[in-house]
Order: C-alpha cells, then sequence, then structure tokens
C-alpha cells in the first residue's frame, strides 16, 4: 500500500473528513438559516409569504441534503485519500485569514481603510513588491473605488472614523 491509501504518515487531512466537516459546517449553516427565517416569519401572512418563507425552505433544503452527503460518506469504505497537504492548505490559509479580518475590520474602519490595509498587506507579504508599487496600488484602488461608487454613482459605502474626520 503507498502512503496515501492506509493513511499513515499522511502530510496534510484527508479527503473524507474534510468533505464531513464541510457537510457539518453546512448543516450548521442550515439549522442558522432556519432559526432566523422563523424569527423573521416562516408562514403565509394574509397578504403572502411572510419575509422567512423562502430562507426557511432553503434552509430545510440545505440541511437535508447535508446529512444525506454526511451519511452516504460515513457508508462507503474510507479510501486514506489526502485531501491536501498542509503547505497546500497554508498558502490558502496565507488568503483565507487576512480576507476574514478585512471583512470583520470593514464596520469598524470603514471600506477604505481596511482596503488600504488589505491591498498593502497582500502586495508586500505575498506579491513582494516594491513600496512605490504597494503605495500607489494601495491607494489609488480605494480612491478610485470612493470616485465610481461615492461620488459617480452616489452609493454610499461604510466608513469608519477617518473618513468621518476628513469628511468623506
Amino acid at each position: 500500500m503507498s502512503e496515501h491509501s492506509s493513511g499513515v504518515g499522511q502530510r496534510g487531512p484527508s479527503h473524507r473528513w474534510t468533505e464531513f466537516g464541510v457537510g457539518v459546517f453546512c448543516i450548521l449553516f442550515g439549522v442558522i438559516t432556519i432559526i432566523g427565517s422563523m424569527k423573521a416569519g416562516a408562514g403565509w401572512g394574509a397578504d403572502g409569504p411572510k419575509s422567512g418563507f423562502f430562507p426557511f425552505y432553503i434552509g430545510i433544503i440545505i440541511v437535508l441534503a447535508s446529512c444525506v452527503n454526511c451519511i452516504q460518506l460515513l457508508m462507503e469504505p474510507d479510501d486514506g485519500q489526502l485531501f491536501a497537504d498542509w503547505g497546500q492548505l497554508r498558502q490558502v490559509l496565507s488568503v483565507f485569514v487576512p480576507t476574514t479580518i478585512y471583512c470583520l475590520s470593514i464596520p469598524y474602519l470603514g471600506i477604505y481603510v481596511a482596503s488600504v490595509i488589505l491591498i498593502t498587506l497582500f502586495m508586500k507579504w505575498l506579491g513582494k513588491y516594491p513600496w512605490t508599487t504597494t503605495a500607489a496600488v494601495a491607494l489609488g484602488t480605494p480612491l478610485a473605488v470612493y470616485l465610481f461608487f461615492e461620488k459617480w454613482f452616489l452609493i454610499p459605502l461604510p466608513k469608519g472614523p477617518l473618513e468621518e474626520l476628513l469628511g468623506l
């Protein structure tokens, strides 16, 4: 048997348990969707469906489909295939973690400041670009987004303390 098929000495998580983890995550997502839609009203009112009607049934479909996937996965024999090695997962996380922090920081920093930080981080850390190129892109992109959305189309985007201070 090869190293991957025996499951011994794997260099990362197995394909089976990664799929199972995604299935459980989808079940939890579906349950949260169902609970939220019930709070919003998942029934039928006098004037038609309430606001949670459609999300409620989508949540049920997500839960049922994910349960079927998890059950099928557990009924099949484990072939011990490797999903990805830890080096590959580190590369994915090097993009996923900063992007998640970016999304979580937007309500506090505003989209423009958060974008400058994210673009600078990616260009210097992952792309290894020189500071002049990094500064031009990191400042120019949020400026272009500001002009495009806020000035031309009059669509306000989330602002933080710096934008409020500048009166943007």
